[in-house]
């Protein structure tokens, strides 16, 4: 979740903050959240699902293309840059870019 314009922008990832720092998620972009889920623990969607925090932090905005987004991360465990790369319809790709990576 990234706070922008009093909202929650939201991707669900498919791997834990510790994974995505030596590979990639794919994400998938849901529904904008309000600002309360900033800090929500507990069921979602009629108790059908759970949610709980993982990482906390800020992060600082790029670039936001339609198709490309860059932001640097300053989290408990996400640190550094990192890109969301649209794939198709909600989906995209979360890759950590590391030093070797970017030259």
């Amino acid at each position: 979740m990234f706070e922008s314009d009093n909202t929650l922008k939201t991707y669900r990832l498919d791997k834990s903050p510790e994974d995505i720092l030596q590979l990639f998620a794919n994400a998938v972009k849901i529904f904008d959240h309000p600002l309360k889920f900033l800090t929500y623990q507990g069921p979602v969607n009629k108790g059908q699902g759970n949610v709980c925090i993982v990482e906390t932090g800020a992060y600082k905005m790029l670039q936001d293309k339609h198709n490309l987004i860059k932001l640097n991360l300053n989290g408990q465990i996400l640190k550094g840059k990192f890109i969301l790369t649209h794939i198709k319809g909600d989906n995209w790709l979360l890759t950590h870019e590391t030093e070797s990576s970017s030259s």
